[in-house]
């Protein structure tokens, strides 16, 4: 019986989205979960972390403090710096780093043994981020030119009068929707799909060796074996990737907000 027959007979039963879906106290909406619990464990872990190497620093650096330095310059130069200019980075850097080590760390549980759970794949916690970012590039703006005025400037120059609505329509979708519904998703849609895919090999790969008499199904579950294997380094790479990719688009349209002009 082939791999596909199995699952169609219902000997095998693929991941879903419920395997997301960890109550660990009660249910429905006020439940205790298990992502509930991972993001609060990765603040406490960073919050050690850095007050460790922080209270420990010396001039030639150890591991940890080498590690630590490394990641807030690059967050600091390679992403704050490069892309906000060096007038008006530093207000911006904390934020920008504490995003990109929460979501690093969260996002990296998923291969991590008896965790095995990106947080990020509840959708709820990419939104909480991206409000956040919502907020701060539009008060930005506000600020800037005064709340008429930061309207007034989401209106591109040299649009014909006759194209005007539908472009200034286009550009409060943009802001308002566009950025913050692919901000929120691009995040959740990778963290969710690559981890399902994690499950599908792993457990494919476990219920083809202990679950099937066949040798040649027992032999397969080598390659789905393998494949997890590779997939798992993959899936470290988009997870570090993911969390860059949020904290440049979060330093870009902040760098728009503090524009004299979009």
């Amino acid at each position: 019986m082939s791999p596909l027959a199995l699952v169609a007979s219902g000997s095998f039963e693929p991941p879903s989205a419920y395997d997301f879906w960890h109550p660990l106290v009660g249910d429905g909406p006020f439940a205790l979960t298990r992502p509930m619990i991972l993001i609060a464990f990765s603040v406490l872990v960073l919050a050690v972390f850095f007050l460790v190497t922080s209270n420990r620093r010396a001039m030639v650096p150890g591991k940890l403090q080498f590690a630590a330095e490394g990641v807030y310059g690059f967050v600091r130069n390679g992403v704050a710096l490069d892309i906000l200019g060096r007038r008006e980075f530093r207000p911006y850097v904390p934020m920008l780093f504490t995003m990109f080590t929460l979501i690093l760390v969260n996002n990296v549980f998923g291969i991590i043994p008896f965790i095995q759970y990106p947080t990020f794949s509840r959708i709820a916690f990419p939104i909480a981020l991206t409000l956040i970012v919502f907020v701060v590039y539009h008060a930005i703006g506000i600020r800037r030119r005064g709340l008429g005025g930061y309207f007034k400037s989401l209106m591109p120059a040299g649009v014909p009068i006759i194209l005007a609505p539908l472009v200034y329509l286009l550009e409060l979708a943009t802001y308002f929707i566009t950025r913050p519904l692919t901000l929120a998703l691009r995040l959740f849609a990778n963290m969710f799909a690559g981890h399902m895919m994690l499950l599908v090999f792993a457990l494919g790969g476990e219920y083809l060796l202990l679950h099937t008499d066949s040798v040649v199904l027992q032999a397969a579950s080598i390659g789905s074996f393998l494949m997890f294997i590779l997939m798992t380094f993959f899936e470290l790479l988009v997870q570090a990737l993911q969390a860059y990719v949020f904290v440049l688009l979060a330093a870009f349209y902040i760098a728009g907000s503090l524009e004299d002009a979009h």
